[in-house]
């Protein structure tokens, strides 16, 4: 079948892959200028299962509190009169009790572990450039809150096959020789060996260029602007190309992949999708001395702050904006960013050549993304994958493109039914 997939980030791109390997005819639509130009442009850059645990936690809206005045916290709330904000910030409370948050990190855990699998596939088919470093994660830890809350994540995990242990300072320290200035401030480290980083830009390129070589057309610079139903299904979305000519697309099948912003084209179906913008921000930093900037993907679990070295760069990302649809680049936020990451790494890199971005990360209150078909036949979800969207989105483009070939994925996963 003729299959239209709305948005070309790493999850439109690896469905479209998926698609046409499965034989169909696909073609992608996104408003941007090449592949992954948003929220997958420049993001921190790990593919992290062990990271795969939800935000909604019962002890989130307590830390969420001591945030709110500043405007340098890791989860900035900034209330708007926005009734979409306020039923997402509904329905993350109601995610928070203890038996949703470990239901959504079984979901979650299993995506990871099926996207994992998908991207060494992928490798082994493609050999893609992407800064790639199979090195694990570790994730530091600088009070007893903090080990005491991995000390639980690790627990949880392991019930689902993932291998995240404790480790001392002195062992994290052995790991990553980077960290020994800051090894006196430092109480343990958790560790997942498993875990990989890379350039997500690089990689949705990559694949986005194989995708073509397949015979999958990529329109670029066409606004989406309308689905268009007849009856009980979709019969074409109204586009809008770069020379401003407004005409029909026709397909078949229908993927909805636009992330943040793929409740606003439902609207005017009559549908809420429980999807809200997390901003996200990074500064991508030239590396000046390779013997202190860490090899090792890091997450500073204090300051909710990933590090992964991409070749001679170090790409520094995290905190969350939940204020809107805006991008605009907040200084103090990116300050901060270069401020913990001089504390950790001194002189390792040329801060004053920082680039800095911020993304839209299309998050669900129980960060578990929807996948699956909603409503109309042939109309199609894969979309809110928060902050793991890398992680996620191999295994989801290849898990969607199963679902709409009559085959059953091989995950346990919530995935959407009609």
């Amino acid at each position: 079948m003729r299959v239209a997939v709305l948005g070309a980030g790493i999850v439109g791109i690896s469905t479209a892959w998926f698609l046409r390997q499965a034989g169909h005819e696909v073609v992608v639509v996104d408003r941007g200028s090449g592949p992954a130009r948003e929220t997958s442009f420049a993001n921190g850059g790990q593919i992290s299962v062990s990271q795969s645990e939800p935000w909604a936690h019962p002890t989130t809206p307590w830390q969420v509190l001591k945030w709110l005045p500043r405007d340098d916290a890791p989860l900035l709330f900034r209330p708007r009169f926005d009734p979409q904000q306020w039923r997402w910030i509904a329905g993350f409370l109601g995610q928070c009790r203890s038996s949703r948050h470990a239901a959504n990190l079984k979901a979650m855990v299993a995506l990871g572990r099926y996207s994992q699998q998908t991207f060494a596939q992928l490798r082994q088919a493609l050999a893609p450039s992407y800064a790639h470093r199979q090195q694990g994660i570790l994730a530091l830890l600088f009070d007893r809150q903090g080990v005491r809350h991995a000390e639980h994540a690790c627990r949880l995990l392991a019930a689902e096959g993932i291998r995240r242990e404790l480790i001392s300072v002195s062992e994290a320290v052995a790991r990553e020789p980077a960290l020994a200035s800051i090894a006196p401030r430092m109480l343990a480290a958790s560790w997942c060996e498993s875990d990989e980083s890379g350039d997500v830009h690089r990689f949705s390129s990559q694949l986005a260029d194989a995708c073509v070589a397949a015979g999958v057309t990529f329109c670029y610079q066409t606004r989406i602007n309308a689905l268009e139903p007849v009856g009980e299904r979709i019969a074409r979305v109204s586009v809008t190309g770069a020379d401003g000519a407004y005409r029909s697309l026709d397909a078949d099948a229908f993927v909805l992949a636009l992330g943040s912003h793929s409740p606003l084209l439902l609207q005017s179906l009559g549908l809420r999708l429980p999807i809200y913008p997390l901003k996200g921000y990074s500064a991508t930093v030239p590396v000046w001395d390779a013997q202190l900037a860490p090899q090792v993907s890091i997450t500073d679990e204090s300051h909710k702050l990933v590090f992964s070295r991409l070749d001679d760069e170090l790409r520094i990302a995290g905190t969350a904006e939940l204020s809107g649809y805006s991008s605009h680049l907040n200084p103090v936020r990116c300050a901060a960013l270069l401020r913990r990451a001089r504390e950790l790494f001194g002189d390792a890199c040329d801060w004053q050549a920082a680039r800095f971005w911020s993304g839209l990360r299309p998050a669900t209150p129980g960060n578990v993304p929807l996948i699956g078909r909603l409503k109309f036949d042939n109309l199609w979800l894969n979309t809110g994958h928060g902050t793991l969207g890398w992680t996620e989105g191999p295994g989801s483009g290849r898990a969607l493109a199963e679902l709409m070939s009559g085959q059953t994925p091989a995950l346990a996963f919530p995935f959407l039914r009609a």
